[in-house]
């Protein structure tokens, strides 16, 4: 039922987006700086406190799609509800957890709440005044990769002051209230695509990711040739193209193809993938050089989790800076260039980080360099994918967006092991040339990124119903894109009747 009451304000609303995915981007970095920590607390070995982070990381793919899907069909708000709960209750058994297997059940809970960055931008496209879409949608974008800078800042001093049980306690708090106030005041969706998710696809969906995505991180430790390894793959190759087969023949697919192909889409994905390449993999491995003991391995600075997280501050402000610049620049200049120079500026950091780190300050330039090319280059990505597709589909379609992402994460993550870890100097430390051909690598995913971008449409608009086939139409009047000073995508609740929004819902072809 489309709720008839007064409709809380925009940007109240916006507020409580905002908390709710910062929330989930600190849970998804904290972690991370302080694995030998955890080990430690929890009495395990190297090799299985690795699951804290996979574990996460499978379910947090497989959910945000799906969240997004479950938002489309029976409301945004609900879902979002519900998705900050289970994430407030991951951290909840994540801060009391008593050994490891408790700790990776309660990630995988955790990553149930990836929901929340779909769901969120499903709310601004049918909530915003339509000029002010583009703008909340960058500055979503933006705080989720600025969260995820932040959470490496901030986990050394949690732990060091507070025990790193207040890794999972703080957001678990933050969370709990988000939902609270979602629940309280986010309005009910007005635009839905009703009907239940499709069983076959889904479950091959998650199948071939699980495999994809467990096989990638077990290369790195367990050897590429290996059986299992190589068994995952080839479990996730065939169940992929099952999945496929299944989603063309299905009358209401759980993955729209067609709307994957469209251009606007599958380049801003492609992007996506490489942009999360280097993101999660820089998140990973720069504190380990910076925490390099010099009179060991002949380089680093022997900083501790807190002085490595310091160095890293410019990169997560650099972030969310841009989430405010990104909009006007989309303005002025549109989408296109700011994807484009913001892949390059990225590329430049992380060459940086690899070329040129003597010096504390060398590597705080090269850590804000790539903070300001991620902030431009998540700005925009979102609202690219939000314009193009049709307002029912925008959980879906930007789930996935921020599932391949992840997907590029894993990718470059164990790429990076690979090259670090295979290549031992003094005291079993990795060579110093490791290091610099890791972040050349991720810069130069980054460099390809800028070169998929210029294939991305110059001008976008949303994809539109016409006599039941969905096409990409051209702006016209030489509009900017989607982040212009008037957005491609109208909200569809502004001046609409409830039979009008009720016959955008009925004339979906796959309903």
């Amino acid at each position: 039922m489309i709720r008839t009451a007064r409709r809380t304000h925009y940007r109240v609303t916006l507020a409580v987006l905002s908390v709710g995915v910062a929330s989930f981007a600190l849970v998804q970095s904290l972690t991370i700086p302080v694995l030998p920590r955890i080990q430690e607390e929890l009495g395990t070995t190297p090799s299985t406190v690795t699951w804290v982070v996979t574990a996460y990381l499978v379910s947090a793919s497989i959910f945000t799609p799906l969240a997004g899907r479950l938002g489309d069909a029976t409301g945004k708000e609900r879902v979002l509800v519900y998705a900050l709960g289970l994430l407030a209750l991951g951290s909840v058994v994540a801060a009391v957890a008593p050994n490891v297997a408790v700790m990776i059940a309660a990630r995988v809970i955790q990553g149930i709440g990836g929901g929340v960055l779909p769901l969120a931008f499903g709310i601004i496209r049918d909530e915003f005044p339509e000029p002010k879409i583009a703008g909340a949608i960058s500055f979503v974008s933006a705080l989720m990769g600025a969260g995820g800078g932040f959470g490496t800042v901030v986990a050394g001093p949690l732990v060091d002051s507070l025990g790193y049980a207040w890794l999972f306690w703080l957001p678990a708090l933050v969370t709990g209230a988000a939902a609270v106030a979602a629940w309280l005041l986010v309005p009910e969706s007005p635009v839905r695509t009703p009907g239940r998710i499709p069983l076959a696809p889904t479950l091959l969906f998650a199948g071939w990711l699980t495999a994809l995505l467990i096989g990638i991180s077990e290369g790195s430790r367990a050897g590429w040739a290996s059986p299992l390894v190589l068994g995952l793959l080839a479990a996730a190759l065939v169940l992929c193209v099952g999945w496929v087969q299944v989603e063309r023949r299905v009358r209401v697919p759980f993955i729209d193809l067609r709307m994957m192909r469209l251009p606007a889409v599958w380049t801003a994905n492609l992007v996506a993938f490489l942009v999360g390449v280097g993101m999660y993999a820089s998140f990973a491995f720069t504190p380990r050089l910076l925490q390099t003991d010099p009179s060991v391995a002949g380089y680093g600075f022997g900083a501790t989790i807190t002085e490595s997280g310091l160095l890293m501050l410019p990169s997560a402000l650099g972030t969310f800076v841009m989430g405010f610049v990104s909009a006007p620049l989309t303005r002025i200049r549109g989408a296109k260039p700011v994807v484009v120079v913001g892949c390059l500026i990225s590329a430049v950091g992380l060459g940086s980080m690899g070329l040129v780190h003597h010096a504390p300050w060398q590597t705080a330039v090269a850590s804000g360099l790539f903070g300001i090319g991620l902030g431009a280059t998540f700005a925009c990505l979102a609202s690219l994918v939000v314009a193009a597709v049709p307002p029912e589909q925008t959980g879906v379609a930007t789930g996935m967006n921020a599932n391949i992402r992840t997907i590029g994460g894993a990718v470059g993550s164990a790429v990076m092991a690979t090259i670090v870890t295979g290549h031992l100097g003094r005291g079993g430390e990795p060579k110093e040339s490791a290091y610099v051909g890791g972040f050349l690598f991720l810069g130069a995913a980054l460099l390809v990124a800028a070169l998929v971008a210029l294939a991305i449409p110059k001008a976008t608009s949303r994809a539109r119903e016409d006599g039941g086939e969905r096409q990409m139409l051209e702006p016209s009047g030489g509009a900017t894109g989607v982040a212009g000073s008037e957005p491609a995508v109208p909200s569809p609740v502004a001046g609409r009747s409830r039979s009008s929004v009720k016959a955008v819902i009925d004339r979906d072809p796959y309903v």
